[in-house]
Order: C-alpha cells, then sequence, then structure tokens
C-alpha cells in the first residue's frame, strides 16, 4: 500500500473483527493511519490496540451506522483528517426473512445499511478524493449479490445494487486517479459467520481466510471495479450467467440451505 496514494489516513467501517480487522492490521503494517468504526465495543477496542502497538495513530468510534446521525458522527472525528481510503466493510445481512410475512421495518435495515449508509460515507470521502486528485474507496460485497436467494432477498439484492454503483462510480472517478474496487467476498471464516451457525465443514465448500481475503483486496485495489476473491471467480461466473435462471437460482438455494444450521 503507497500512503502518498491511500494515506496518510483509512477510514475502515466494519474494522473490529473478521475481514475488518484483517485490513485494519495489513494497513497498519503499510503505515497508515486508522478510524476504526464498529458497533460491538469489545472487538473494537481489542483491534485497536493491537494496531497502534504497529506503531500508526488510531481513532475509534462505537457507532452504529443506522444511526440517522451516523455521518455526522463520522465528520466530527475524520473533518481535518487526509483520508486517502475508505473501506465500507459493515453491509452485513441484519435480517434474514421470507420477504412475504416480513418486518418491514427490519428489511429497511438491511437495505439502509447496505446501501443509504454506504452511499452517504462514499459519497462524503469521495468528494475530497476527486478534490484531492488520489485516493481509494473499497466496498465489500458478497457472492450473494449474483442471485436471489429464499430469505436473503433482500440482502441479495442490495449486494446486486452495490456491484453495479461501483462500476459505474469506477468510471467516473478514473479521471481524478481514485481508484474504486468491489471486493466480492464468498464464505468466510469469520466470527460473525460462526456466530450465525453456518456450517462450514462441508465437504468441498469453499472456506476462505480473513487475511487472505483482505490481502486480495489491498492488492488489487487499482484493479477495479471488480476482484472476485477467495478462489471464487469460477463461481461468480456461473451465477452470473444470463441462461436458465431458474436451474441456477434453485441449484444455489439447495447449497446454500446445507450452509445453515438444522433446525
Amino acid at each position: 500500500m503507497d500512503k502518498d496514494v491511500y494515506g496518510p489516513w483509512a477510514v475502515v467501517a466494519g474494522g473490529s473483527e473478521g475481514v475488518g480487522a484483517s485490513f485494519a492490521h495489513q494497513l497498519a503494517d503499510a503505515g497508515i493511519n486508522l478510524v476504526l468504526i464498529a458497533r460491538k465495543a469489545g472487538p473494537l477496542e481489542r483491534t485497536s490496540a493491537d494496531v497502534r502497538a504497529k506503531g500508526v495513530e488510531v481513532r475509534t468510534l462505537q457507532l452504529d451506522l443506522l444511526d440517522p446521525g451516523a455521518l455526522k458522527t463520522i465528520r466530527a472525528v475524520t473533518d481535518g483528517l487526509e483520508v486517502g481510503l475508505l473501506i465500507f466493510n459493515a453491509g452485513a445481512n441484519t435480517y434474514g426473512h421470507e420477504f412475504v410475512g416480513s418486518e418491514l421495518d427490519r428489511v429497511q435495515g438491511v437495505i439502509d445499511l447496505n446501501i443509504t449508509a454506504q452511499l452517504a460515507l462514499t459519497h462524503h470521502f469521495g468528494e475530497a478524493m476527486k478534490e484531492r486528485g488520489r485516493g481509494g474507496i473499497m466496498l465489500v460485497g458478497s457472492l450473494a449479490g449474483y442471485m436471489g436467494q429464499a430469505r436473503l432477498s433482500i440482502y441479495s439484492a442490495v449486494k446486486a445494487f452495490s456491484r453495479v454503483f461501483v462500476e459505474g462510480l469506477w468510471l467516473e472517478l478514473a479521471p481524478y486517479e481514485v481508484h474504486v474496487l468491489e471486493l466480492v467476498l464468498g464464505v468466510t471464516r469469520t466470527p460473525a459467520m460462526e456466530r450465525a451457525g453456518l456450517r462450514m465443514d462441508i465437504p468441498g465448500l469453499n472456506v476462505a481466510d480473513p487475511d487472505d481475503v483482505a490481502r486480495e483486496g489491498l492488492e488489487h485495489l487499482a484493479d477495479g471495479p471488480l476482484w472476485v476473491a477467495g478462489g471464487n471467480l469460477a463461481t461468480a461466473e456461473k451465477r452470473a450467467a444470463v441462461r436458465d435462471r431458474a436451474g441456477l437460482v434453485r441449484g444455489a438455494h439447495e447449497a446454500s440451505q446445507r450452509l445453515l444450521p438444522k433446525e
């Protein structure tokens, strides 16, 4: 990571554990100062202490990005800093449910986190990068965004939105030397996945390591608009096929059901 391009500060939303913590450690190893944003105080403080020990400056924000005043709170900490990199890694699926019969306010929460909050941070930090003529924006996506899935229809849809949005943003900011990348993840062994009880011991299942996918993202930040991490390129290409969508969707649904904990 070139500090002259992506430094001296990076903002990592969802930077307390899993892939977010891996980003924090690898950026600290490159000498880039960090603003880490996360909801959970414990993991946030542990990660910040670990990366601060590497000699970089670290600021933390325990914050729910669904808070209407989230951007104002973030600006209170970051205004005056030269932020050369934004990583939005906070787009979790907070509500898996069949759409019909779901609670619409919780559905809206998935949309607001993965679209509204993401757009707000990208708009704010991207504008400064454009004016400066350098920087990077990485939005962490998912293979779920290539195909609709039962109980994940909204999450799949918002991840598809992010991927298409990045392609347009990549074109818009390229003339200003601002690199934009959608980093697409497959199944990754993170604390969040483990808490969800997902079965990652299925024979033949491709499970990536957080350090590896974070490294891929940082190494390929200038190779946008899209990078599929963790050896999942063939899966992404298959899911993007236009023909036989019914068959593809049913097959992916059956595979995803095997991941879920048995009721």
